[in-house]
């Protein structure tokens, strides 16, 4: 869902609750801004097909021995977790706001505590899409600079078990290539960055030395 029309970011995604951190300022220029995709986010990062197709195989292997009994119950259970895991998807993506301006990237996310991330672009070394089919996909950032995101305050925006350097995620985003090619014009109008447009895999760039900034409500 591409947020990228008219009104004010305040009207979309978690609320401000007065600090300005997780909003633009007024001499920063917006590029893009959007939300993950519900279905896709559900089947990538709560791993739901997964899920499912493990209680399936329960059912099965229960059917083929004869314990019906088992088959009804791990039925049951694999609704209900299925049914959870997308509803947690919901309420991510409903939290969720991600915000380009020509400086920075700005995450607004938190299913439970709102938390304001803040990446200025000049600490993008690399950057990369991992496309997901219809359109959509995750674009993963490699960081320089000293000081590290959280892996867990960043997840599920995160790529998976880069727990020691996180390196943060725009999860499920539509239109995810053109998305990529807008992040990786505004890095480089600020400096080089490596390009990686198939597999997310580490580039080597140079960035000026800063700090990333991250706040929560």
């Amino acid at each position: 869902m591409d947020l990228n029309q008219t009104g004010t970011v305040e009207q979309h995604g978690p609320k401000a609750h007065g600090d300005p951190m997780g909003t633009p300022a007024s001499d920063e220029k917006v590029l893009w801004r959007g939300k993950p995709d519900h279905a896709t986010l559900a089947r990538t990062a709560f791993h739901t097909r997964s899920v499912g197709l493990y209680f399936v195989a329960l059912v099965a292997i229960s059917v083929w021995t004869g314990n019906l009994n088992a088959a009804v119950v791990c039925s049951v259970l694999g609704f209900l977790a299925v049914a959870l895991l997308h509803g947690l998807a919901w309420w991510s993506g409903r939290t969720t706001l991600y915000i380009l301006t020509d400086t920075r990237l700005i995450l607004r996310i938190g299913m439970a505590i709102e938390t304001r991330i803040n990446i200025p672009l000049r600490h993008v070394q690399s950057a990369g899409l991992k496309e997901r089919g219809a359109g959509h996909g995750d674009i993963v950032m490699k960081l320089g600079g000293e000081r590290l995101l959280g892996y867990l305050l960043l997840w599920p925006h995160v790529r998976p078990l880069h727990i020691n350097r996180p390196q943060p995620m725009l999860r499920a985003v539509p239109d995810a290539q053109a998305v990529a090619a807008l992040l990786t014009e505004a890095c480089a109008a600020i400096g080089p960055i490596a390009r990686n447009a198939a597999e997310s895999k580490d580039g080597v760039g140079n960035r000026a030395s800063g700090q990333l900034t991250g706040a929560t409500a």
